[in-house]
């Protein structure tokens, strides 16, 4: 916001006045002035001024309040050009720069996967509440100094996968509140001496795959890190970790990852990482092996976390390794590892804090009975990706402590009989194996089992008997295998099933009955088989169940009836997503299909199958009064019965695009007030005007892209008071006055978000066709209501300067102006009569100087002189208008003579007659004017009519004051001037007393 500043230099500064006119001008719109701030600095440069000066501040400070253009700030606009915003989150796309039109709500912001190439100290300026940012995936070559100075609020920032070389001095300036920062696969070799110097609350840095190459580049970047707690530098080509490298910087490391650096040396000598409890030491590519010298114990005495994976170490250093966590280490990952496997397993199980064990990639065919004795303490065992073709039945029987058991990704072609050797164990993952049978005894004495993972194998069928003891058994996962029957399999025993996954499999039919025995679950996928049948009871003993996935199977309409889902009555979602239920018409059904699905708030049917178009039933819905969500997209619907929301009064989300529903009215819509998001893309409607009597006050999401609609009425806006997010691109747009509207307030609102708005373009009319809709430019539909209040705010404004300076420096001018002008029609009127004088001499004077008139005046010039003289009080005629009497007496007096004193020039009536008087000799030139002051007079008290008449002619005048000590002068003086002729030009008497 800037300010309109006033200066006074001097007296004779410019008119503070004239300063607020240059605020006006040259602020416009878009420059902010608060009355406050204006008063304040203005206060600031009056206070040494004149008074006059100071009177004219209080004018500045009204025509600001006037002009509400200098402090008013327009709102900025939501339509954003390249950007998706939700929840106060921005997620943008195809940008080569920095968008400068995200709201300065916004949260979060997700640049990820675009083409900046330079980051600018300008891009966030404003963006005060910002908290994570993402620009992972640009081109990011250059980061301005301080290009983050304003992001006070940022705690997550993510420059992962650019192209930085280096960072400067300044870069990460105001970040004090950052928190994680990723810098991951760059390229950066300089780091500034003070780059991290404001990141004082970070605690997690990312600094791998970059080219450090030296760990004392590390040091200058923690030492700034008081508060860190894991650090990566993994893939920065470290050829050694020297601990005096880091010194005492690095204390509060708790997380430490030095992998895929081809370290020759791992050194500690002191005690720089006393706090440290996840090490990660993994290897490279590169041969040659790692030595490992860390000869005091205590050094890493409270790490339980070594990752050694792919390490390259001579096996004497990997026992020096372990043996210096001996005391501590509790998990151990220990992958593909270039040593015999039994050494390694048996110096690992040495430890005997160690509980979990990762042991990968090493391509062992058969495991031995011996492999693990040596093993008792462990709780966890992954012998994932082996390649293992079979394990000896006694290979666990030292394990009785093992809970967690994966051997997923090898080549067993049955369940281990190993396995069961396991009393304790927990959770086992046969994932991704080769397994085609399952029999009776493959899960004997797992009675403690909760998760078992059978998917991606070649199971095609169950035995009845199979699960028999997994009585605690809680997930079952079974999905993408062959699976074609059930066989009962869950008819008894798995009473404790929470979550039950059969997708991905060939069933055909669920028979009556079959889920009998899963009291306790509640998750049940059935997706992605080839279900066509559901049998009378099929769900029966499914009481607790909430969600059921039956989508792309071959589901028809005639299985669905009320029967099916009687058990159901927890059943929270229900998924029927691509099958082959389709109604021909809107008849009642003789059952409603889900009127025992009281609960159920999720219902999808998009995508039904099928030749042929659809209809739903009247009473589809019925029975579904907590229904929230309904999805009907593109199941070729045509038509909707106006009653068939009237079940469904908590409906929230609606969703039947891609369909083309004829008739849709405000109707519909009437029975579900609640509703917040309505999707009705391509459903070939011609108008949104049905939204103008829908009630639906609470929408604030609405996708109605690629429809046939061309104007977007401002009622149909109006009547979604909540809307917040708008979709409606590919759309057959009008640019004409129609729309315009609409324009302005897409690019306007502070509360709605036209999504992809500045990517609409123009069908109609034909000479704007692919044109932008946003760049028509509407100022020829409507009267620009803000440009006018501008314009006459600023000619108010001038013309009051100019009425104020004019009253203030030449009111007495127009006065003059005034009087001469009724002097010019008096003198029009009268100047052709050919009045005869009737008198010698008018006298001019204020009734408050009569007594001199009266005793000294009249006997000198009347009485002893024998004048002929008018006077007002003795001489005007009565009932004749004042202005006609003083004409008369002054066009019918040889001469008229002005008796001036202070009162006489505060007369409205003697400035009247000295105008007439002054006219006359204006227009006769004849010196007709005869001035006697009767007190001095300054000539800076004249009123401008005597300033007028010195720079006429010289003055004719006598001084009554002067005259005191020679009075017959006086009286001679003016006889003389009573006597002398009138002559024309300059041969006028000059007299002076």
């Amino acid at each position: 916001m800037r300010f309109c500043k006033l200066e006074f230099n001097d007296e004779e500064a410019l008119h503070p006045v004239t300063h607020i006119i240059f605020c006006t001008l040259s602020a416009g719109v878009n420059t902010g002035c608060t009355e406050w701030d204006f008063k304040k600095k203005m206060a600031a440069e009056v206070k040494t001024t004149t008074t006059g000066k100071r009177k004219h501040f209080h004018l500045v400070t009204f025509f600001c309040l006037l002009n509400i253009s200098c402090f008013v700030v327009p709102a900025t606009g939501f339509a954003l050009k390249t950007c998706k915003i939700s929840s106060n989150t921005a997620k943008c796309l195809k940008s080569e720069v920095v968008p400068q039109d995200i709201p300065s709500t916004v949260i979060s912001l997700d640049l990820a996967t675009n083409k900046i190439s330079k980051i600018k100290s300008s891009d966030f300026k404003n963006l005060p509440l910002l908290t994570q940012l993402d620009l992972n995936r640009n081109f990011i070559s250059q980061i301005d100094n301080g290009a983050f100075s304003d992001l006070v609020s940022l705690k997550r920032l993510n420059l992962n996968n650019n192209k930085l070389v280096q960072l400067g001095e300044d870069v990460f300036n105001g970040l004090s509140n950052l928190t994680q920062l990723r810098i991951i696969g760059n390229r950066i070799k300089v780091v500034g001496a003070t780059s991290f110097k404001p990141l004082i609350n970070l605690k997690f840095l990312d600094f791998s795959h970059n080219k450090l190459q030296d760990v004392k580049k590390v040091h200058s970047i923690i030492r700034h890190l008081p508060n860190l707690q894991e650090l990566y530098i993994k893939n920065n080509h470290f050829t050694s970790f020297h601990s005096w490298e880091l010194t005492n910087s690095s204390v509060g490391l708790k997380y430490l990852d030095v992998s895929q650096n081809p370290i020759k040396i791992f050194q500690i000598t002191a005690d720089v990482l006393p706090n440290l409890t996840w090490l990660n030491i993994g290897g490279s590519f590169v041969k040659h092996q790692m030595r490992w010298d860390v000869k005091n114990k205590t050094y890493l005495g409270r790490v339980s976390t070594v990752d050694m994976t792919g390490v390259q170490m001579a096996l004497d250093d990997i026992k020096l390794l372990l043996q210096t966590v001996n005391s501590s280490l509790t998990t151990l990952r220990m992958n593909a590892i270039k040593h015999n496997c039994a050494a390694l397993i048996n110096i690992s199980c040495s430890i005997p804090t160690l509980s979990s064990l990762q042991f990968r990639k090493y391509k062992i065919k058969h495991v031995g009975s011996d492999l693990f004795k040596l093993c008792v303490n462990l709780t966890q065992l992954d012998l994932a990706y082996n390649q293992i073709e079979n394990i000896s039945d006694n290979t666990f029987r030292s394990l009785q402590r093992l809970r967690i058991l994966s051997l997923s990704h090898n080549r067993l072609s049955s369940v281990p009989a190993a396995t069961r050797n396991l009393s304790a164990l927990a959770e086992l993952d046969l994932s991704s194996n080769r397994i085609s049978q399952l029999e009776c005894d493959d899960f004997a004495n797992q009675t403690k089992l909760r998760q078992l993972n059978l998917y991606l194998n070649s199971i095609t069928a169950l035995k009845e008997c199979v699960f028999k003891d997994l009585v605690q058994l809680q997930v079952l996962k079974l999905q993408s295998n062959r699976l074609s029957k059930l066989n009962g399999a869950f008819k008894d025993y798995l009473t404790n099933l929470r979550r039950l996954q059969l997708n991905n499999n060939t069933l055909t039919t669920i028979e009556s009955g079959e889920f009998t025995g899963l009291q306790s679950l509640q998750n049940l996928t059935l997706h992605d088989n080839q279900i066509g049948k559901l049998e009378k009871g099929c769900f029966t003993g499914l009481g607790n169940l909430t969600d059921m996935l039956l989508q792309q199977n071959q589901i028809k309409e005639d299985e669905l009836n009320p029967h099916l889902f009687n058990d159901l009555v927890n059943l929270r979602r229900l998924n029927l997503i691509d099958n082959h239920i389709k109604y021909e018409n809107q008849s009642v059904l003789p059952y409603a299909p889900f009127s025992q699905l009281s609960l159920l708030e999720t219902l999808e049917l998009t995508y039904q199958r099928g030749r042929g178009k659809s209809r739903l039933p009247t009473n589809f819905l019925q029975g579904l009064k907590n229904l929230q969500v309904f999805k009907i997209r593109n199941i070729q619907l045509l038509s909707l019965n106006k009653d068939i929301f009237i079940h469904t009064p908590q409906l929230q989300e609606l969703d039947m695009s891609a369909n083309e529903v004829v008739g849709l009215t405000s109707e519909w819509f009437k029975p579900i007030p609640n509703l917040k998001s309505l999707y009705i893309s391509r459903t070939s409607l011609s108008s949104l005007d049905f939204l103008i009597d829908a009630n639906l006050t609470k929408l604030s999401f609405l996708q109605a892209k690629k429809n046939k609609y061309s104007i977007i009425r401002e009622e149909v806006i109006r009547s979604v008071p909540a809307l917040v997010y708008l979709d409606i691109e590919g759309n057959s747009f009008r640019c004409d006055c129609d729309n315009s509207w609409f324009l302005q307030w897409a690019k306007n609102s502070s509360t709605t978000q036209v999504f992809d708005a500045y990517s609409f373009e123009c069908n109609y009319p034909v000479n704007f066709k692919g044109e932008k809709l946003l760049s028509f430019d509407v100022r020829s539909c409507s009267v620009d209501i803000a440009f006018i209040c501008y314009i006459s705010t600023t000619s108010a404004i001038l013309l009051f300067m100019v009425v104020s300076y004019t009253y203030h420096f030449l009111r007495w001018h127009l006065v003059y102006a005034y009087y001469l002008f009724l002097a010019l029609l008096t003198d029009k009127k009268h100047k052709n009569k050919q009045v005869p004088n009737q008198y010698d001499a008018f006298i001019s004077y204020n009734t408050h100087d009569e007594p001199w008139i009266i005793e000294e005046l009249l006997p000198k010039l009347e009485g002893e002189q024998g004048w002929r003289l008018c006077l007002h009080h003795r001489d005007f005629e009565p009932g004749k208008p004042i202005i006609d009497n003083i004409t008369d007496a002054i066009y019918g007096s040889r001469k008229t003579i002005c008796v001036i004193s202070r009162r006489y020039l505060e007369s409205e009536w003697c400035s009247r007659e000295i105008q007439v008087a002054s006219f006359r000799l204006f227009d006769e030139q004849k010196d007709v004017l005869i001035l006697i002051f009767l007190e001095e007079i300054p000539t800076c008290e004249l009123s401008p009519y005597f300033r007028m008449r010195k720079l006429l002619k010289k003055r004719t005048y006598l001084s009554w004051q002067r005259a005191e000590k020679h009075p017959a002068l006086f009286w001679e003086k003016l006889r003389q001037a009573l006597r002398t002729g009138e002559d024309h030009g300059e041969g006028v008497l000059q007299v002076a007393v």
